[in-house]
């Protein structure tokens, strides 16, 4: 059996470097893609709606959390009918714009509303959830989530780390030369 090389070791290396690159290249480009998205959540109105400002920053002046939850629900089923029935997922107070977020189960819907006069300030879809359980892929299941983070990390060190070896090992392979005279 022949032994193995240090140069031999370098095509190895690159031969695993270019294989898992490539298996990794589709997640790293969603994952790259829903980044830059998710950046400028705030920014374009299309991906979040833009937050909403209130009547009274006064907590005390804020209507009943389950009337403006129900506000919320008529707002949404009166201007998207097919949204009946659409449970709400959670509620996202603002006290120093004065508004709250209400945010539904299905569809990634967003009614935003007046806390202390109840009225309705925008119902719209908040692409932006989509897009980050895309990135993070919770858009098919949280143990899927828990699965490609993992392998999208370890992968990404594995890359790193190979990387620097094909970096490094090809200087110290002529660094070897140089020191045996050839």
């Amino acid at each position: 059996m022949e032994k193995p090389t240090y140069t031999k070791s370098l095509r190895d290396f690159r031969k695993y470097h270019k294989y898992f690159g490539i298996a990794l290249s589709v997640f790293l480009f969603i994952s790259a893609l829903t980044g830059l998205l998710l950046g400028w959540k705030k920014d374009v109105d299309l991906l979040q709606p833009p937050t909403q400002t209130g009547a009274s920053a006064d907590l005390s002046r804020w209507k009943p959390l389950s009337e403006l939850a129900e506000t919320a629900r008529a707002a949404l089923y009166a201007q998207h009918p097919d949204q009946t029935g659409n449970a709400i997922d959670r509620i996202d107070a603002r006290p120093g714009k004065g508004i709250i977020k209400v945010l539904f189960e299905k569809g990634w819907w967003e009614v935003q509303l007046d806390s202390s006069t109840g009225e309705v300030l925008s119902v719209a879809r908040r692409h932006s959830d989509w897009i980050e359980a895309l990135h993070d892929g919770s858009i098919i299941s949280d143990f899927f989530k828990l699965i490609a983070m993992n392998a999208l990390g370890l992968g990404l060190l594995l890359m790193v780390l190979t990387g620097l070896w094909l970096w490094y090992g090809p200087v110290k392979l002529r660094r070897m030369k140089r020191r045996r005279g050839g």
